[in-house]
């Protein structure tokens, strides 16, 4: 039975890289009553495989009438207001745009709402988290924040470099977001963000998407629920109640070897660098969408607010969405 604050909350997480063939993904979000999501369609694929990602999806928004495509961040509220589930679409690698800056353009008229600068490892913008040096933005890579910044494209810096990560906060002209990330102080992990970048963020208004990925988690593959709650709270007392949101990172119902692919030099080479067992879980008590509603029991629990459950549940994300996509 979900709670009243859940009931009548925005739910957005802000990244989900499911299986989306799988059913009981679809089946999980409606029964999480999550609003919206930040849904992944480009990893490692060249701009032909991203087009040819987006076309199943827009196939499946004709398809299915449980799903919502958002583009506008009223399309959120709508997608609350009739009971759906809100899919926005989003890369974790700039790749795709291959080296022709106008297919912003063309990715943003398909609908695609978040660009992750980098995904672990250097491209034609930047540095990742894992890449052996990291020099900062290219100048080709100035010049795509820019152009994301007059489209209206949500800047993700989750898996950039330390300095790319700096350059492109202090770079972008809009609010920019870490959709999927922990304070690096509190779990070392170089996918987890300095106290520098994430002061920064908060600063220039934007927002932090606590990462419910158990490697990111202090306790890792024993984490739980609480755990994650520690994560949130963490980031909570850094930067205040008002830039700390949900990016749960779910991967449900994918198979090894896509997390294989994932860990793979540039999604090619295989030098057994995943360090995860398989089958992946998320802490316990929050292993999929449908426990959602668990997170916001365990905020209440320990003393936050209503108005403080709803805006880490989704109304942060919300009010970030609006100034970004305009």
């Amino acid at each position: 039975m979900l709670s009243k604050i859940y009931e009548e909350a925005i739910v957005i997480d802000g990244l989900n890289v499911s299986n989306w063939e799988s059913e009981a993904v679809y089946a999980s979000l409606k029964a999480g009553g999550v609003t919206a999501i930040n849904a992944t369609v480009a990893v490692w694929e060249n701009f032909t495989q991203t087009m040819d990602n987006i076309a199943g999806w827009l196939r499946r928004f004709r398809a299915r009438s449980d799903l919502l495509q958002v583009r506008t961040a009223d399309d959120i509220t709508r997608a609350k207001r009739e009971g759906k589930v809100g899919v926005f679409l989003g890369f974790q690698n700039a790749a795709p745009i291959e080296n022709r800056l106008e297919r912003l353009g063309l990715f943003h008229a398909l609908g695609v709402r978040v660009i992750q600068v980098t995904y672990n490892e250097r491209n034609l913008l930047g540095n990742g988290c894992y890449e052996r040096h990291d020099e900062g933005l290219s100048h080709f890579g100035v010049e795509a924040i820019r152009e994301m910044n007059r489209l209206g494209i949500l800047i993700d810096l989750s898996h950039v470099g330390d300095r790319t990560t700096l350059d492109t906060i202090e770079v972008s002209q809009q609010p920019v977001a870490f959709t999927h990330a922990n304070a690096r102080a509190f779990h070392e992990h170089p996918r987890n963000k300095t106290d520098e970048a994430l002061k920064l963020l908060a600063q220039k208004g934007g927002v932090v998407g606590a990462n419910a990925f158990t490697l990111f988690l202090r306790r890792g593959y024993d984490s739980t629920l609480s755990d994650y709650v520690d994560a949130i709270e963490d980031l909570v007392d850094r930067l205040g109640i008002d830039h700390v949101a949900i990016g749960t990172d779910f991967a449900q119902d994918q198979p090894k070897a896509f997390f294989d692919w994932l860990f793979a030099v540039q999604g090619t080479i295989y030098l057994d660098k995943n360090p995860l067992p398989y089958p992946v879980a998320h802490p316990a008590g929050l292993e999929t969408p449908d426990k959602f509603p668990a997170l916001a029991d365990e905020l209440t629990r320990r003393g936050y607010a209503p108005a403080d459950v709803r805006k880490i549940l989704g109304e942060n994300w919300l009010r970030l969405l609006r100034a970004v996509w305009r």
